[in-house]
């Protein structure tokens, strides 16, 4: 039996955020700004609003 929308919706939901927190590691040890130009639009690619800074604490 195939999947319902709303599986299918959870199930790119899951697979975005496990994407995005790879892509926040590898932004951290990132050295270059260049490196991290890069791996900031590919995770806009994926999610437009995406912050890949640490939040700051005030």
């Amino acid at each position: 039996m195939g999947r319902v929308e709303r599986d299918r919706e959870i199930a790119r939901r899951r697979k975005r955020r496990g994407q995005l927190k790879k892509l926040r590691v590898k932004y951290a040890a990132a050295t270059s700004e260049t490196e991290k130009a890069e791996l900031l639009a590919k995770a806009r690619r994926m999610s437009s609003f995406v912050d890949l800074e640490p939040a700051k604490a005030e």
